[in-house]
């Protein structure tokens, strides 16, 4: 690491100190200088203005809880990985609150930062990986958006919450009424259309060439279509 990348993370690690010990508004350009042993001209060199500090702390903590996710091997159980992925992103919020809410408590409308992209890309692979094992009773898209809101949602409140006052038993009992809602017991013998749709758009991947692009498109609009119909009663 070269000295420009280890006065710049000394100034992210100084900041995500400050962070959790004062909160945001306890992080300004004099007491981060202070605490990095930097000139405040330094901060602007390195991140442009105190947007560009803060983003770079919420990259740098989201590639550490990253990391710790991916260092987690998957089993032969996918409703069982995304049960724990789960865990250890309403885990992250609570130990990191600052972080946390730089990440996801005031996103810009229409977009995501690269670290909450990161993120969703791997919820996606987990519940993709569902749909592949026939397990998904709704589309895959459906199903991590309504697992990302229902996580992001329950992380904010719980730190926007004083401990003592916490649900303890608030965050298992949301997950499983969430996996209820996105998927079943186990393959059923008899798979609905919805359940044989979101199957075989997650296995498409697998055949690639196999369709245009403009082919692929539209397949998967169909595909998508068959997924979230639900039968008249």
């Amino acid at each position: 690491m070269g000295d420009r990348e280890k006065v710049r993370q000394r100034i992210i690690d100084a900041t995500t100190e400050l962070l959790r010990a004062k909160g945001r508004e306890g992080v300004t350009t004099r007491t981060v200088s202070a605490a990095a042993g930097v000139q405040a001209p330094t901060l602007y060199r390195l991140f442009t203005d105190m947007n560009g500090l803060f983003e770079a702390v919420a990259a740098d903590g989201f590639a550490r809880y990253l990391a710790h996710k991916h260092s987690q091997p998957l089993s032969d159980d996918p409703v069982d990985d995304l049960r724990r992925g789960w865990d250890t992103h309403i885990g992250f919020g609570l130990e990191n609150p600052a972080q946390y809410l730089l990440m996801y408590g005031q996103p810009a409308p229409g977009g995501r930062g690269h670290a909450v992209e990161k993120a969703m890309e791997r919820l996606h692979m987990l519940v993709e990986r569902i749909a592949v094992a026939g397990r998904l009773s709704v589309g895959v898209e459906t199903a991590v958006g309504m697992v990302h809101a229902a996580g992001v949602g329950l992380t904010l409140n719980l730190i926007g919450t004083p401990p003592e006052e916490r649900d303890p038993a608030l965050p298992d009992r949301l997950r499983e009424a969430v996996l209820a809602a996105i998927t079943t017991a186990a393959p059923a013998s008899t798979p609905s259309v919805a359940q044989r749709a979101v199957g075989l758009k997650a296995v498409l991947d697998e055949v690639p060439g196999l369709y245009t692009p403009g082919e692929r498109a539209l397949l998967n609009e169909l595909l998508d279509r068959a997924a979230n119909h639900t039968p008249a009663s």
